[in-house]
């Protein structure tokens, strides 16, 4: 019975385990539109054995009409519903696509947790402008208090994705993009770059953890301790090419490291001009 049910552990399934409201909204969105997808699906197959069944070469009864040509009733049937599913999805989408948007905060008493994220090869860089430290391939806040996402890449496109708590994003260089996510309770989750970009892709993933008040302050106070500085000369050695680092803290942060990381390709003129949405 253990091996039988071990396919459905919803550890191996993420997406359909949510533990914050955005993910939660994003799995409810994937099961309506399955919904909607199977009053399309369903009648096709039940209809496709049925005239298998119907018109079988040994069912002499079957009415045979070799001159028929059209049917006002068929052709209203085939048009009319399609365009009715589609319509219901397009309503849909477009209804969740704007209340998703990653960039529109979330409502909440508490006020936003502001975190800068880096994609860098093979590792993921969290900047905390308000505490004034740094970790490598750990992300942690407080749970119950919504977390706004800066996001860029220092090389190559990556995509940040925490399937349990946020959707998907992209991180490129040059440009920023901005995810919301909330945790509804304390709890360990894994975040890891959905998009390959090279040979660490595979080590490419991340520890989060969405803590009580006295446990956040506590991890602030654990990185303050760690005596290492990221200034420029150590931001530089950690975004050389690495694979499976380990978590690492900073006890300090070179000041607007973050935009000084954006600014770098638009000086070279490798990024795309348009400004990043804010």
């Amino acid at each position: 019975m253990a091996v039988l049910t071990s396919a459905c552990d919803l550890r191996r399934a993420p997406v359909l385990d949510p533990k914050g409201p955005i993910a939660l909204a994003e799995r409810d969105l994937l099961f309506d539109a399955f919904y909607v997808m199977m009053l399309v699906i369903v009648p096709i197959i039940i209809l496709t054995l049925w005239f298998a069944w119907k018109y079988r070469a040994t069912n002499t009864e079957a009415k045979y009409t070799p001159t028929w040509a059209n049917s006002v009733k068929l052709d209203a049937i085939t048009w009319l519903i399609p365009t009715v599913i589609v319509i219901a999805v397009a309503v849909l989408l477009w209804r969740s696509t704007h209340r998703l948007d990653p960039y529109r905060p979330l409502e909440s008493k508490e006020p936003p947790f502001d975190v800068q994220v880096v994609a860098q090869d093979w590792k993921w860089l969290f900047i905390y402008p308000e505490q004034g430290i740094a970790v490598v391939n750990q992300l942690a806040f407080p749970a119950g208090r919504p977390v706004s996402l800066r996001i860029t890449s220092d090389t190559v496109m990556n995509s940040f994705y925490v399937p349990q708590l946020a959707g998907q994003i992209y991180a490129m260089a040059g440009m920023q993009t901005r995810l919301q996510m909330l945790a509804d309770q304390p709890g360990k989750f894994v975040g890891r770059n959905s998009q390959y970009s090279g040979g660490g892709y595979s080590d490419q993933h991340f520890e989060v953890l969405a803590m009580t008040p006295a446990d956040f302050e506590a991890w602030v106070a654990r990185a303050k301790q760690s005596g290492a500085a990221l200034d420029a000369n150590a931001y530089t050695a950690l975004a050389a090419k690495s694979r499976a680092n380990p978590i690492t803290y900073y006890s300090t942060v070179e000041p607007k490291l973050f935009d000084s990381i954006i600014d770098k390709f638009r000086h070279s003129g490798h990024a795309h001009d348009a400004p990043a949405r804010r």
